[in-house]
């Protein structure tokens, strides 16, 4: 096992293993609402940082290409996040 996690790569799909993992035992064991919805974006926030990263190679790319990405997946959170609190709030348009 210890020659497995000496490649990078191995080490970060072992990773998005057991957060998958953890985002599914948080909504099988009924955390809902908003904690469990931010949990879960959370969660879905490092893994798609890690797959920029690391399995789109952007770990050694310019900082710009790491950066666009990295404040997209901020970006699409952030509406996500907001959608749901004016969704709740009951705000129109």
């Amino acid at each position: 096992m210890k020659t497995v996690l000496i490649n990078p790569l191995h080490r970060t799909l072992l990773i998005l293993v057991v957060v998958t993992g953890a985002a599914f035992w948080i909504r099988s064991d009924g955390l809902t609402g908003v904690t469990g919805g931010i949990a879960t974006l959370a969660i879905v926030w490092l893994k798609g940082r890690l797959i920029v990263l690391d399995f789109m190679e952007l770990r050694h790319a310019p900082a710009l290409w790491r950066w666009l990405l990295q404040g997209w997946l901020m970006l699409t959170t952030a509406l996500i996040l907001l959608f749901y609190y004016i969704g709740r709030s009951g705000v129109t348009f």
